[in-house]
């Protein structure tokens, strides 16, 4: 489980709206909001700089923030970030705050090891990814940095599943009514017959102008 905080500084903003959004954008600043736990929301504004930074990391859903607010801090979950359609860079956060009994539904990495090493690739085998995350419900305050696969019990041929998963302690699949696929082992690509009567063509056409020569 993750012990990781992201730690943001900001401060209260009164007012909302497009005119607002963009005057804090031009002192390097975005809006966001703190929500949740059967509590007024708060509007709030922090560095655009940070949010970035924090947010290209890629563990921004996964990781609690610890949000410090004139003083007062805060301990959330970044919900949903609006992003610029061109530049890609953070405009939004909406942080939602979370405690010891909070669950949430979050998408958490694969990590799948020892690819090298399983039988399946030294045979030529291959692993086709199906899902590169894996969605979990979990307490907010215990959230798995990643699932991790063991890669050395499988065969080409093998479909590897949920239920081969061992999933950390309080946890389990949003998805719960199927044995979903996260990837499979596919054999190794074999030359077309296409391909073999091009590499004859090829061939035949080198020996006679060879021989013209």
């Amino acid at each position: 489980m993750s012990t990781k905080h992201i730690k943001f500084s900001a401060e209260l903003r009164d007012k909302a709206g497009k005119g607002v959004a963009r005057a804090l954008r031009r002192e390097n600043k975005i809006p966001a909001v703190i929500y949740g736990a059967g509590k007024p929301a708060i509007t709030i504004s922090l560095s655009a700089k940070d949010a970035n930074l924090e947010y290209n990391k890629g563990h921004m859903f996964t990781f609690l923030s610890d949000v410090t607010v004139d003083g007062e801090k805060y301990l959330t979950l970044a919900r949903d970030v609006q992003l610029h359609p061109v530049k890609d860079t953070v405009l939004h956060v909406d942080f939602m705050r979370v405690g010891p009994k909070t669950k949430i539904d979050v998408n958490v990495p694969v990590h799948f090891v020892n690819e090298e090493e399983a039988t399946f690739s030294k045979r030529g085998g291959v692993l086709n990814v199906v899902r590169h995350e894996i969605g979990l419900t979990c307490v907010a305050t215990d959230i798995p940095e990643s699932i991790e696969i063991d890669l050395m019990p499988f065969e080409i041929g093998d479909a590897i599943k949920i239920s081969d998963v061992a999933l950390p302690k309080g946890t389990k699949p949003v998805i719960d009514d199927r044995d979903f696929t996260i990837a499979t082992v596919a054999a190794p690509k074999k030359a077309s017959a296409g391909d073999d009567a091009a590499e004859g063509e090829s061939a035949e056409g080198a020996s006679e102008e060879t021989s013209e020569e």
